[in-house]
């Protein structure tokens, strides 16, 4: 063998593990783009579970706003989330209920000590419900949380930010739940 010869035999030894790199590579995008690899969409849930009844929480909070705005998100979340379309009780394939048991607001969650500083005093605020998501197709309950808890912060004379911070959570909660039964 020539010293061209044992150069190029080299070379190609230290390029073959970057080649089969790029042929994996290729290999993988040539395999999604086909069709054997893909993503799919519907929340997790069986295809059978497509409409949702949810009642109106019981409210035993002084917070009257508080009833409509969990309302709201919910509807909101399980359509977005969940691709659920909401019916009536007698039609649906889930239904929600649940009560609103406490909402402890403007509870300190921190202050500055040095007088100096312009960080503004901190809040937080609690929520806490009970909440039921029941497949009326089987009978089953899918989720039950007693005392489900969650806190939002906020700073002074932010409670709105803090209690929808502290919703947002909740629905987390919710959506996770659900989908973990599958």
């Amino acid at each position: 063998m020539t010293a061209s010869g044992a150069d190029s035999s080299t070379a190609w030894r230290r390029a073959a593990p970057r080649q089969w790199g790029r042929w994996m590579a290729v290999g993988a995008l040539s395999m999604a783009a086909s069709g054997c690899y893909g993503f799919s969409g519907g929340g997790g849930l069986p295809k059978n579970l497509r409409t949702v009844a949810i009642q109106p929480f019981d409210n035993q909070t002084a917070a009257t706003e508080l009833q409509r705005e969990v309302f709201d998100q919910i509807r909101s979340v399980l359509r977005d989330r969940l691709n659920l379309r909401e019916a009536p009780e007698s039609r649906a394939d889930l239904v929600v209920r649940g009560t609103l048991v406490k909402y402890d607001v403007d509870l300190p969650a921190g202050a500055s000590a040095d007088g100096r500083q312009t960080t503004s005093n901190r809040r937080r605020l609690q929520i806490t419900l009970d909440v039921e998501i029941i497949d009326q197709t089987t009978g089953r309950t899918l989720l039950k949380r007693a005392g489900l808890m969650r806190e939002g912060q906020y700073a002074e004379g932010g409670e709105a930010t803090g209690r929808r911070n502290a919703i947002e959570s909740i629905m987390t909660d919710l959506v996770e739940g659900v989908q973990s039964q599958w």
